[in-house]
């Protein structure tokens, strides 16, 4: 078995086993059960709920960083998005009575809240095993020089923190530091060397007879071979650029050709969720239109023209946060002199985006997607990135997967690097990215990261 899938199994099995300790545990404490009757079926609900929201958060990834403080708060929020979904189908679909959770609703609450650190301290121990195991395992990248440098500067780029072995396919280029792949290949046989995954910059074509296969069996033993693009994809959770040319979309299987039926679903749930949206935020959006008026007099709003979906303009709606300048800046600097008091507040808060949601209701826009763009901003990109029309092929959103991964973009290169995760999003475009990226918007609402 991979050490990969036993973590991840490890990680389920933990959860299960609290699920059972807390419930049973805070349930005997207030008399609902016994020792001797303990709850079992019944705590398939709160179970299904907790593994859900925690799989949405890569919660049972191997490639997810449990120690950070980001883990921990996205942990926390998916632990009250299982509350609620437990209460409400206990208290709301359940309506029968003879639910043995619907005795009392403290039993779930405090039960959910001892699974909580109960979770967090399995992943931390876990990690931290498996740590110690892997910490001079490595990863082997298979390239050429100027290739191996582009790798080695994205690695340091993203925050991956493992070490960066490099091999080549050319024995004419091989060096003590840069051996061959079947020289690397034949030393984790052999035990002497600890390899995490193997990377290959080049195609499977180019590889010598014999070695694919050997390949393979290293895979199933653990040290899985990816593609540079796929490790990309897999563990980076984006698309490389230099994959992209006019067919990429027909080569990744067309998913938002193959499902209109999620387009359709999807429209349908931005529109129901925009309406109660517009209803609970009006008290919040005028107070934020009063505090706007008094601090400088100007509009209340800010409106530009954003660019949607199939390339079609549409006029965003946001709460203004900053003076109104002849001929200001085209990105938002850090500590930016033209940004409001009141504005500060409303930017970190994200309440300056609440007016968007007219843009949703009416059909601009979507509450998950790519970032709407300036039209002017995209006349430009549209010249200097190829294929940069792509991100257009579904309805920019408030939220979304380049939004909640990479800072606010500030240049060009910026805005490569967010193309990326835009297009991760376009080829996996489905309700359970999009609820991803509900939970983890919350985290960064919360948190003040994210783009701006």
């Amino acid at each position: 078995m991979k050490p990969s899938l036993r973590f991840t199994l490890a990680l389920l099995a933990g959860d299960l086993v609290a699920v059972v300790f807390s419930f049973n545990f805070v349930a005997i404490a207030r008399g609902v059960t016994t020792l001797e009757d303990p709850l079992l079926w019944p705590l398939l609900v709160p179970a299904a709920f907790l593994l859900s929201a925690l799989a949405l958060i890569d919660g049972y990834s191997a490639r997810t960083d449990y120690l950070s403080i980001d883990y921990t708060s996205q942990h926390l929020i998916a632990i009250f998005a299982a509350t609620l979904g437990t209460l409400l189908v206990t208290y709301v679909v359940l309506t029968g009575g003879g639910f043995a959770l619907q005795q009392s609703r403290l039993v779930s609450g405090l039960a959910f809240l001892l699974l909580a650190p109960l979770g967090l301290a399995n992943r931390r121990l876990l990690t931290l095993r498996r740590e110690a195991v892997r910490r001079h395992h490595a990863i082997v990248f298979v390239g050429e020089e100027p290739s191996a440098q582009i790798f080695a500067a994205e690695c340091a780029r993203v925050g991956f923190d493992r070490a960066i072995s490099f091999a080549t396919l050319d024995p004419a280029a091989a060096t003590p530091s840069r051996p061959t792949l079947d020289t690397v290949v034949s030393r984790i046989e052999s035990g002497e060397f600890q390899a995490e995954a193997i990377v290959l910059r080049e195609s499977a074509c180019d590889l010598p007879a014999g070695l694919p296969d050997r390949l393979v069996r290293l895979h199933f033993e653990g040290v899985p071979t990816y593609t540079l693009e796929l490790f990309h994809e897999a563990v980076w959770r984006k698309i490389p650029l230099y994959r992209i040319n006019p067919i990429w979309l027909f080569q990744a299987g067309f998913q938002l050709a193959r499902e209109p039926i999620f387009e359709r679903l999807k429209r349908l749930s931005d529109l129901l969720l925009a309406t109660v949206l517009l209803v609970v935020s009006a008290p919040f959006l005028a107070l934020a239109s009063i505090a706007i008026l008094l601090d400088d007099r100007g509009p209340i709003f800010f409106r530009q023209t954003r660019i949607g979906r199939h390339q079609r303009p549409f006029t965003l709606y946001k709460l203004r946060s900053m003076r109104i300048v002849a001929d200001g800046a085209r990105y938002t600097a850090a500590g930016d002199k033209r940004i409001t008091r009141v504005g500060a507040f409303l930017r970190v808060s994200r309440l300056d985006e609440l007016p968007q949601i007219w843009n949703v209701f009416k059909g601009d826009m979507s509450m998950i997607g790519p970032r709407a763009e300036w039209d002017r901003l995209v006349t430009d990109y549209e010249q200097k990135i190829p294929c940069y029309h792509f991100r257009h092929l579904v309805r920019p959103g408030i939220t979304g997967w380049a939004q909640i991964n990479y800072p606010y973009g500030a240049n060009l290169d910026d805005t490569l690097r967010k193309l990326e995760y835009d297009l991760y999003y376009i080829r996996h475009y489905s309700f359970r990215l999009d609820a991803a990226i509900v939970l983890k918007t919350v985290h960064v609402m919360l948190f003040g990261k994210g783009s701006r």
